[in-house]
């Protein structure tokens, strides 16, 4: 990969062309993505500047909240434009204490992209990720074709537009892919967490999107002297560079850094204008493999 190759700024997402660089609505909700947010004034600021910005691709979920973020975006954006694409999630609930939950029966997806179509103020949802609950803290194995059956008879009866995955192993995405037509898969990812790698790749060969979520680790953020130091010398922060990284991974990889202050979404846009020389290139693509079972990517 050199800091020339998957330049391109716009991905076709089935049938709408979005912004390789889009925004997650998570962090507008409260502490845990739970309860409302400390300013909600700011939250509106926040998702109107990125949309005054170009951004046209929005992540979000009724699970985040829940309710908020939907009900935010609705307030701060509609009546939506029409290349605005806002890509929701369903198979999660929130315990009264914040906890995160399965919720993937046939009566709890239905009634998912239903309260997600009333919060967002919508008649139909332009894409569905099916997040899989089979284990909390990441991917693991088990067939999908219930939920994403039921999920699809969703979209035959025109609630949804299109669907895609979440949270899913490779052998899922295969499963899923012969009962229904994916449009983009969403894991996580990072200069540190790269076992998608192949998954990333067969999903280009046949123009799927792949969104990944935690570009610095999520909950337990990734510490990389190779990261820090190369931020530095490029005058940007290291989350900059790391989302310049996954722009430049894949040409299907779409980006929805979140962030609850316009200052910071400011810094995240200008990542799609941030080059990486090809030393730089080279030495983050070594971050992996110098993970420590720590959780420390080392020198």
């Amino acid at each position: 990969m050199t800091s020339t190759e998957n330049q391109s700024k716009t991905f076709v997402l089935d049938d709408r062309t979005v912004k390789r660089l889009g925004y997650g609505a998570m962090q507008l909700a409260g502490p845990g993505v739970f309860g409302p947010p400390k300013d909600r004034d700011a939250a509106l600021a926040v998702l109107r500047e990125a949309v005054e910005r170009g951004v046209n691709h929005i992540d979000t979920s009724d699970f985040y909240g829940p309710h908020v973020t939907n009900q935010l975006i609705r307030d701060a954006l509609a009546p939506y434009g029409e290349d605005l694409v806002i890509v929701t999630k369903i198979g999660a609930r929130r315990g009264e204490n914040g906890s995160w939950l399965s919720a993937l029966s046939p009566g709890e997806l239905t009634q998912a992209v239903h309260d997600n179509l009333r919060n967002l103020g919508l008649d139909v949802l332009d894409v569905v990720n099916l997040r899989i609950m089979f284990d909390a803290h990441g991917p693991a194995e088990g067939s999908i074709e219930a939920p994403l059956t039921a999920l699809a008879e969703l979209q035959r009866l025109g609630l949804v537009r299109q669907i895609g995955l979440s949270n899913v192993t490779p052998t899922q995405v295969a499963e899923g892919r012969r009962i229904a037509k994916i449009v983009c898969v969403q894991n996580q990812y990072n200069l540190a967490h790269r076992g998608d790698d192949a998954l990333i790749d067969d999903l280009a060969r046949d123009g799927i999107a792949y969104v990944p979520f935690f570009p610095l680790g999520g909950f337990n953020p990734l510490q990389s002297s190779i990261l820090s130091d190369a931020a530095q010398r490029l005058g940007a922060t290291p989350l900059q560079v790391a989302l310049a990284w996954l722009l430049r991974r894949a040409p299907n990889i779409l980006l929805i850094p979140g962030t609850s202050s316009v200052a910071h979404l400011r810094e995240n846009l200008a990542t799609a204008e941030l080059d990486l020389p090809n030393d730089t290139l080279d030495a983050l693509d070594g971050i992996a493999a110098n993970v420590s079972s720590a959780g420390r990517a080392d020198d």
